[in-house]
């Protein structure tokens, strides 16, 4: 993780994003970079346009010297201006650099017009092919201590396994690996309780606590919400999509809904048709042996 990308309106909201930014960068040292977007469809005439540009470099500075002092020496809090959609530049930007995370706050809106509040966060999360981490409003963890890592039985629910692992090692974090049914097949459970046993040996040989739970129930969201709350998890790990129609979990609205809920940051991991290479499989049907 070498680049931070934190989308700003200058809310109080999208402020979280930039704490838990720098609460991330303390651990792992990754430069932060802040990114105000000004947005080409708006009816704005070129004074008033200079005038957002103005006042977004002026807040920017300010932000700068509020917060460098938190940053470990040599790592830097930087700014850019962009113009444009809001998401496509976020995105852009955040795939103009290697290894880079976005941390994206779900609700905020600037002195000129609604940034992030609606559909921009959700469309930031389904266009970026890095990771993203979405705040909403809240008190913004002091550190990971406790990452909530859920297991379906779709192929790639285990493809955010070596994130997840590369920000517990980070943090020194306690992993909670939680599998979950919506249904009652016993056939589909069986396989959720492999590949979750899989997962904890895997944090285990990696020097990861892991804790190992199942649990069934017809709306998956409530579930994990509600395990986060009784354990105080401090990050939920997911996978955006899955890839099987028949699945229940986070698929659309599933998603926004965990994401508008979950009371704590939300890591979101699009799926890849690959294996990462760490002696690990991310996706397939039938566990290694």
């Amino acid at each position: 993780m070498k680049q931070i990308i934190v989308p700003l309106d200058f809310s109080d909201e999208s402020i979280n994003g930039l704490e838990l930014a720098i609460m991330i960068s303390s651990k792992t040292k990754a430069n932060v970079q802040m990114v105000y977007v000004i947005k080409s469809t708006s009816d704005f005439s070129q004074i008033s346009k200079d005038e957002e540009q103005r006042y977004a470099k002026s807040r920017f500075k300010d932000l700068q010297t509020q917060y460098e002092h938190k940053f470990a020496r040599g790592v830097k809090l930087s700014y850019i201006i962009k113009k444009g959609k809001v998401y496509d530049e976020v995105v852009e930007q955040a795939e103009s650099f290697d290894d880079s995370l976005i941390v994206a706050s779900t609700h905020g809106a600037s002195g000129f017009e609604e940034f992030f509040i609606g559909s921009n966060a959700l469309k930031i999360i389904t266009a970026s092919e890095g990771p993203v981490i979405a705040i909403k409003h809240g008190v913004v963890p002091k550190t990971f201590r406790k990452i909530l890592m859920p297991i379906d039985y779709t192929r790639d629910t285990r493809q955010k396994v070596p994130y997840t692992l590369k920000l517990a090692k980070y943090f020194g974090s306690q992993v909670h690996v939680m599998g979950l049914s919506s249904g009652s097949d016993q056939e589909l459970m069986a396989r959720i309780k492999s590949w979750s046993n899989q997962v904890a040996e895997h944090l285990a040989e990696n020097d990861v606590e892991a804790v190992t739970s199942y649990h069934r129930g017809e709306n998956i969201s409530d579930l994990i919400v509600d395990y986060t709350k009784k354990e105080k998890i401090d990050l939920i790990s997911i996978m955006t999509e899955q890839s099987l129609a028949l699945s229940n979990f986070l698929i659309g609205s599933n998603a926004q809904q965990l994401i508008s809920k979950a009371p704590a940051p939300v890591l979101c991991i699009t799926p890849k048709e690959l294996n990462i290479k760490i002696g690990f499989r991310t996706y397939g049907d039938v566990p290694p042996a």
